[in-house]
């Protein structure tokens, strides 16, 4: 009997066939529900900029920026970050400034959500740890380069 093993057949059936599940999907879900949690953030700022900035001002008080930079910048990543996302493009990089803006609204703004700041967090370290999977420009690209490679 292995390590992993229990000893009931069934058990160690289900939890054989239930780890062949392909680790791609999860990281293409992962990446397509935090890309739409930012992307939809970044359409309100960018659908009501004035009410962003005032947002800014009274309720996030993001220290050492001026609100209506802090405004912009958070704007223009919620909208462009999420694209790579859902494309699996440069992934692992786009990750690094979205958890950046999870801790400083982590520390600055919504100290109570930790909740949903830990799920986006853990999922994108997920992402930022094991790629964005097969699902992804970012594997055909990287495929492409082996391949040329290989041929030469």
């Amino acid at each position: 009997m292995d390590a992993d093993s229990t000893g009931i057949t069934w058990v160690d059936r289900t939890r054989e066939w239930l780890s062949r599940f392909p680790l791609s999907i999860l990281l293409l879900a992962g990446r397509i529900g935090v890309g739409a949690t930012f992307f939809k953030a970044g359409l309100l700022k960018y659908n009501s900029f004035e009410f962003a900035v005032k947002l800014f001002q009274e309720e996030y008080r993001v220290p050492l920026l001026d609100p209506a930079v802090a405004a912009r910048m958070a704007m223009v990543q919620e909208l462009s970050i999420p694209i790579l996302l859902f494309l699996g493009l440069g992934t692992r990089i786009a990750t690094i400034p979205l958890l950046g803006m999870i801790a400083v609204i982590q520390i600055f703004v919504y100290p109570n959500a930790y909740n949903d700041h830990l799920v986006w967090g853990s999922i994108l370290v997920l992402v930022l740890t094991r790629g964005p999977g097969v699902f992804s420009l970012d594997y055909l690209i990287e495929r492409a380069v082996y391949r040329r490679r290989a041929t030469r």
